[in-house]
């Protein structure tokens, strides 16, 4: 099992910047873990935002994200970043970190399905 704990949300004026974290425990040690980030809207599915493979050289981004988002991770501290600048009030949602066991690296995986844990969410607010 590999448990993950998202913090850093919080709330933001739009144009600004929000950094949010996702640390990784447990089945952790001598794992390889491809990670994503995923976000929900009031009202809405969740939806993917970003993924970064265990070596991080492969990345993927949703378009609604691409140029203002930066996904990136350090596998000696097992957490995943996600830096967020020129936020918009569309950006608000609860934001979930995902992991999923690989054998192969470079790996990124977009689809929900394709993750085997999840945290529990930080809420991310964009006031316009």
């Amino acid at each position: 099992q590999v448990q993950l704990v998202e913090s850093g949300g919080g709330l933001v004026q739009a144009g600004g910047s929000l950094r949010v974290f996702c640390a990784a425990s447990g089945r952790t040690f001598n794992s390889r873990y491809a990670a994503a980030w995923f976000r929900q809207a009031p009202g809405k599915e969740r939806e993917f935002v970003a993924a970064i493979s265990w070596s991080g050289v492969k990345i993927d981004y949703a378009d609604s994200v691409k140029g203002r988002f930066t996904i990136s991770r350090d596998n000696a501290k097992n957490t995943v970043y996600l830096e967020m600048n020129s936020l918009k009030p569309e950006d608000t949602a609860v934001y979930y970190c995902a992991a999923r066991i690989v054998s192969r690296d470079p790996s990124v995986y977009s689809g929900q399905i394709d993750y085997q844990y999840w945290g529990q969410g930080t809420q991310v607010t964009v006031s316009s």
